[in-house]
């Protein structure tokens, strides 16, 4: 026997005849007065006749399944004050943050207060726990200077700057480094002084620091710290490159600079893009030329490696260097040309 709808059952339930009705008055006008009176409770009734029987027998058979669908629907009201220490809930999205170079990940341990955070010229209060020593963070308390300092001039001290850059005060947060994934580190803000971003600065201002960093980056350069001097440089040049066009001249030496330094670190392609920019405001620059003639036949582009010295030595034809590297590329070329020539002669010889 088929089952009616559960719309049927109900007004199978509710129908009175209409001879009924006639016949006593009286009790039709009593119940009319209870039924206005009773508490309507349609949503129950409407969700108990829409129940299906697959999903009835389910909850007959896991009755804990029914827990947590009424839990679901109750929201966090209904739940025992220690089930949070029973069941740990993962670490949300927003307690991680992901420096944009892909050197580290922070995760947040305690959250700090306020929405400022440490900027240029801002003095910082920090525990640290976990740096290895040579990092320019001592283990403990200690102050720092945020664009100040030479704290900064190694791998560590860019990486803590960057990190305090993104925190608020007294907050705490471990470090998962890409390079030393086995061994996190812990870093708190405990105080900070008020800093400036570095577009609230004068021109004045900015070039005055753009020009200890290029002191301090030549320094450097010169100790056999190419890293360090790269540093430097390019914070100078972010400095300066706020600045409206056409930006001072001490720009076209800060990138010539940087190009030496990404020489000696094996960076030939960054070389290449820094002397770039030397020459597209003097194309005369002998030593952008060298270096970007150097940097080509790194590359492998001994054709436009050879231009360029050739051009130095148009200029200055007794450059010991320029003539030395286009020795080499000349070489080169003649390698290439000897194995190109070889191969060709396996394939139609």
């Amino acid at each position: 026997m088929e089952t009616p709808p559960a719309s049927l059952i109900g007004d199978k339930d509710t129908y009175q005849p209409q001879q009924r009705r006639e016949e006593n008055p009286q009790e039709n006008l009593k119940s009319t007065t209870e039924i206005r009176q009773q508490p309507q409770d349609c949503p129950t009734e409407i969700l108990e006749l829409r129940v299906s029987s697959a999903l009835a027998s389910r909850v007959l058979e896991k009755p804990q399944e029914t827990e947590k669908l009424a839990a679901g629907l109750q929201g966090d009201s209904v739940k025992s004050p220690g089930s949070t220490s029973e069941m740990p809930e993962p670490l949300p999205a927003s307690d991680l943050w992901y420096c944009p170079d892909g050197s580290f990940v922070k995760k947040i341990i305690i959250r700090g207060h306020g929405l400022d955070k440490p900027k240029l010229g801002s003095c910082c209060r920090v525990l640290a726990f976990g740096f290895p020593f040579g990092s320019g963070l001592p283990e403990g308390w200690t102050e720092i200077t945020m664009g100040l300092g030479p704290w900064r001039e190694g791998t560590w001290g860019e990486l803590i700057e960057k990190c305090l850059e993104s925190m608020c005060q007294g907050e705490e947060a471990q470090l998962q480094i890409s390079e030393h994934p086995e061994s996190p580190f812990r870093l708190t803000l405990a105080s900070f002084t008020q800093g400036r971003d570095s577009w609230e600065l004068e021109a004045s201002e900015k070039e005055a620091l753009a020009k200890k960093e290029r002191t301090r980056g030549t320094e450097l350069f010169r100790a056999g710290n190419p890293e360090g001097a790269a540093r430097c440089y390019g914070r100078a040049l972010r400095l300066l490159l706020t600045l409206p066009p056409p930006g001072p001249p001490e720009r076209t030496v800060l990138h010539a600079n940087l190009a030496a330094c990404q020489l000696l670190l094996g960076q030939p392609q960054l070389a290449a893009q820094s002397c770039d920019r030397v020459l597209e405001r003097e194309p005369d620059h002998l030593k952008a030329l060298y270096r970007r003639g150097v940097a080509q036949a790194a590359l492998g582009n001994l054709d436009k490696a050879t231009a360029d010295l050739r051009k130095v030595l148009a200029v200055d034809p007794k450059n010991r260097a320029a003539q030395e590297e286009l020795g080499k590329v000349i070489i080169q070329g003649k390698k290439q040309d000897a194995g190109l020539a070889q191969g060709l002669r396996k394939m139609f010889g």
